[in-house]
């Protein structure tokens, strides 16, 4: 039987700890994977190349995200219908999001191998890290697929309360990765390519993991090949839950790519100590991701259960939490940044960049978790539609229109860092003005 957590019973704030936690150590050991990329590139392989490698994300997420956000709105789903108890609706829910994401791969392939080498082009990556770049990304589209049939067998099991398994497939791709870099970069020179193929190998495994995993179980939740199948009322369901935080992630990475451009103005210098620091922040931001991450699937069970106080009080704990922890990431973030930026990269010149960036931010990090975690309580809510709005029209709109004429006026580098901390800020309003006027007894219905 599958050891799922129903969060409809027990202490509240013990019951999205004890949930989120394991979803917390499986964030920290993804981020290895990309901490590792970065140390072994960094340390064994040219600048440029780690340049390359540590300034991908927001192109990668672009695509991903989209997919991404669907399977996240297919866990509200599946959520909904555990809580309540309706096991077929939950064994229809599984089969129909894990289809999608078979196909999702194969458009994933094809947009990145299509659009990501224009997009480079566009962002004008400065020529001595373009080869680079794209080296790295034509690897890593080619084996797209199973970053993203992870996060539909991670969203699957998490939304029926199961966020233990997915930590142990993890820590096993984890390792396997930083053995992959170790030997492909450091050993064998291969530079991003190796670091590439690491990445793709290692999260292979995991998928390889969870699918063993998912189709051995015995009960309602086990996915067997011969029941994939697209139902449309719950596929109609997944898409207007999915589809707005799908948008809100691919369009939230073209704000940031537009941001990557202007970081992209001031050099290699600036590109490496910039996505250094992005990896250093993504670390540091995780407990508060995992408990934004964790509210969806608790807010959906209780709504679920027909326990909406429960769903209401919850949501509380998890923003008040979020925020808290959040300030004090911050604040440690903000003395402490030189050193751990320095031990990513060793150019001075590049860390320095990195310091700037972390000096801009990381004091606002509370209205970042609240602007995480109230787009959680939205989603678990059937809302996801106001965090679309909120962060389209700030994280993307807003961010765009902020850095292409604010540069003009401040060509400095302190200038690009702004716009998160002015963004952060604007959405947070929002949020809390929808979550202040939120019919709890209609929500998710």
């Amino acid at each position: 039987m599958l050891k799922s957590q129903n969060l409809t019973e027990g202490p509240i704030a013990k019951n999205l700890l004890l949930f989120a936690l394991p979803m917390l150590l499986g964030q920290i050991l993804q981020q290895l994977y990309s901490l590792a990329d970065a140390w072994v590139v960094g340390n064994f392989a040219e600048k440029e190349a780690f340049a390359a490698v540590s300034s991908t994300g927001s192109i990668s997420f672009m695509i991903i995200g989209f997919f991404s956000g669907i399977a996240i709105g297919g866990g509200v789903i599946i959520s909904k219908y555990f809580g309540a108890g309706d096991k077929e609706m939950v064994e229809k829910s599984i089969h129909t999001n894990f289809l999608f994401g078979l196909i999702a791969s194969v458009a994933a392939t094809c947009i990145g191998y299509i659009l990501v080498p224009k997009m480079l082009v566009w962002m004008k990556t400065p020529k001595e890290v373009l080869p680079y770049s794209l080296t790295y990304f034509q690897i890593f589209f080619g084996g797209v697929s199973t970053v993203i049939l992870y996060n539909i067998c991670m969203s699957i099991m998490r939304a029926v309360g199961d966020s233990l398994h997915p930590l142990y497939y993890l820590i096993v791709s984890s390792l396997t990765n930083v053995v992959l870099d170790l030997l492909l970069v450091a050993v064998f020179h291969q530079g991003v390519a190796g670091a590439a193929w690491a990445t793709v190998f290692s999260q292979a495994l995991s998928v390889f993991l969870c699918l063993i995993r998912m189709c051995r179980l015995k009960d309602y939740t086990r996915l067997d090949f011969k029941k994939l199948k697209f139902y449309p009322s719950i596929m109609k369901e997944v898409i207007a839950q999915g589809i707005p935080t799908g948008l809100q992630n691919s369009v939230i990475s073209i704000g940031n790519t537009v941001i990557q451009a202007n970081v992209n103005h001031f050099g290699a210098a600036a590109m490496a100590g910039q996505g250094a620091y992005a990896r250093i922040e993504g670390l540091a931001f995780l407990p508060i991701t995992c408990m934004s991450m964790s509210l969806p699937t608790f807010v959906s069970q209780n709504l679920g259960a027909g326990k909406p106080d429960r769903a209401k009080a919850g949501s509380r704990f998890g923003i008040l939490f979020g925020m808290i922890l959040a300030e004090c990431i911050g604040i440690a973030l903000f003395f402490y940044a030189p050193g751990a930026i320095r031990f990513l990269v060793k150019a001075e010149d590049a860390i320095k960049f990195g310091v700037i960036h972390s000096q801009t931010t990381s004091l606002f990090f509370f209205l970042l978790a609240f602007s995480h975690c109230a787009s959680g309580v939205l989603r678990g809510c059937g809302k996801a539609y106001i965090p679309m709005i909120s962060m389209l029209s700030f994280w993307c709109a807003f961010r765009i229109l902020y850095v292409t004429v604010a540069v003009q006026f401040f060509p400095v580098y302190r200038t690009v860092a702004m716009a998160y901390p002015i963004t952060w800020s604007l959405s947070s309003i929002l949020l809390l003005i929808f979550l202040l006027r939120l019919d709890w007894e209609k929500a998710l219905r």
